[in-house]
């Protein structure tokens, strides 16, 4: 993996950084790059409140509060910006606020590295609003001088239309602080870790793919469908 002068990971919710980028992260740690995380809400409208309930509304936001600098110490990051925008509403924030957002991040930290969501590839309408908001952002800058911009994209459609991954990162050497991230959002990620540690032991061939890299792609400027 390439040395980084600063990383800025941004994503709306507490756990968008688990699945696919804590190994990442951490490596980056690892080799004594600065991570800066900034983290949009607190998953306060997040649906799984337990059977029984472990939560209430108004007690969700402490909890995975708690469970994101939980994650955020596991993977040894030192810069954690929780930003107060609220779980759901992303999509209906001012457009131009949002820009501004990162633009102040981009200003204050100037990353070689921006990891985000791929906008039209992301799913859920805060991953997508949070990607657009990025690529505005660092549209807006000179082309000489943009941060690389790598993209996380899950939706079904995103190889048909994007193509493979063209970054694919070993993250085989930080794989406890990766599982440790997941074990950290334990009000999300309860239901998966059994299974995920069972295949783990059965050395399931996906499981450990999924563990060992992590997938990204450089946004497609020459492709920028971004409005």
């Amino acid at each position: 993996m390439e040395t980084e002068r600063q990383v800025l990971v941004i994503f709306p919710h507490p756990d968008d950084e688990a699945f696919g980028v804590s190994g990442t992260i951490s490596t980056h740690v690892k080799n004594g790059t600065p991570v800066t995380y900034a983290c949009l809400t607190l998953g306060e409208m997040g649906r799984n409140l337990g059977n029984p309930p472990f939560a209430t509304r108004e007690s969700l936001p402490k909890i995975r509060k708690k469970e994101l600098q939980k994650a955020a110490a596991v993977m040894g990051i030192q810069d954690l910006r929780m930003m107060g925008l609220r779980d759901k509403t992303v999509e209906f924030e001012d457009d131009e606020k949002l820009i501004q957002m990162v633009t102040g991040l981009i200003n204050e930290l100037d990353p070689s590295l921006i990891i985000t969501f791929y906008p039209g590839y992301s799913v859920h309408p805060d991953h997508e609003a949070t990607g657009r908001a990025v690529v505005r952002a660092v549209r807006r800058i000179p082309e000489e001088k943009r941060p690389k911009l790598h993209c996380v994209a899950f939706s079904n459609n995103h190889e048909s239309e994007i193509g493979p991954p063209d970054v694919i990162n070993d993250v085989s050497a930080v794989t406890d602080q990766k599982i440790g991230a997941m074990k950290a959002h334990i009000s999300q990620t309860g239901w998966m870790i059994a299974d995920r540690e069972e295949k783990l032991k059965q050395n399931d061939p996906e499981t450990l793919a999924w563990l060992q890299n992590e997938r990204f792609w450089n946004y497609q400027w020459e492709n920028d469908q971004v409005k």
